[in-house]
């Protein structure tokens, strides 16, 4: 019986791309979350399968220089996001590193949620669910969205004008509905700063 939850499980896995992200759940038809967890256990053990984090799988992709891949914090975040079907916005640094505004990227990347708030331990780095008012979370662009993080990160009177440009050039992308849309949701000196992108 076991063997054959273990097969099940390895052959989902590898029906899918390398590097997609499996919860103890996508497995359940196979049987008990027991013993899913144990034919899991198994076949990291084996090496078959790589454990991301906890309850967190996948089959790691490969780099012909770099060897095995693991995925990135924002994959894993938004597999998880996907999962809880929850809405998620990257903050801080994150959200200044995504619009090109920093290099430095952050050892605990943050996101807002509408899910559960928790940690989801990666070794040495973290990934942060902040439980959120939806409010929080009703801009609807990607890039207007990670524009009004990224300006309440860099803080009031303290963007320079390049940084300034920069999320112009940004917001140049952005869909024109979900812009003014999302416009409406930013503190005014923000909004300010978003208007001269339409």
């Amino acid at each position: 019986m076991s063997k054959s939850v273990e097969i099940q499980v390895l052959t989902k896995f590898k029906k899918a791309r390398r590097g997609s992200l499996f919860f103890i759940e996508d497995f359940l038809r196979f049987g008990n979350s027991k013993a899913i967890a144990k034919a899991l256990e198994r076949l990291v053990e084996k090496g078959d399968v790589s454990r991301v984090a906890r309850g967190i799988y996948t089959r790691l992709e490969k780099d012909p220089i770099l060897g095995p891949v693991k995925p990135g914090t924002e994959a894993i975040a938004k597999a998880i996001a996907k999962r809880d079907m929850a809405r998620i916005v990257p903050t801080g640094t994150l959200a200044l590193n995504a619009l090109g505004l920093s290099t430095q990227v952050p050892v605990n990347v943050v996101y807002l949620t509408d899910g559960a708030a928790r940690k989801i331990n990666l070794g040495k780095r973290k990934i942060i669910f902040k439980k959120v008012s939806p409010k929080n979370l009703a801009a609807i662009g990607e890039i207007s969205g990670l524009t009004i993080q990224a300006l309440k990160e860099i803080g009031k009177d303290k963007i320079t004008e390049v940084e300034k440009q920069k999320i112009l050039m940004h917001l140049q992308n952005e869909d024109k509905n979900r812009l003014e849309h999302d416009i409406r949701l930013a503190p005014e000196w923000i909004r300010e700063i978003m208007r001269q992108a339409l």
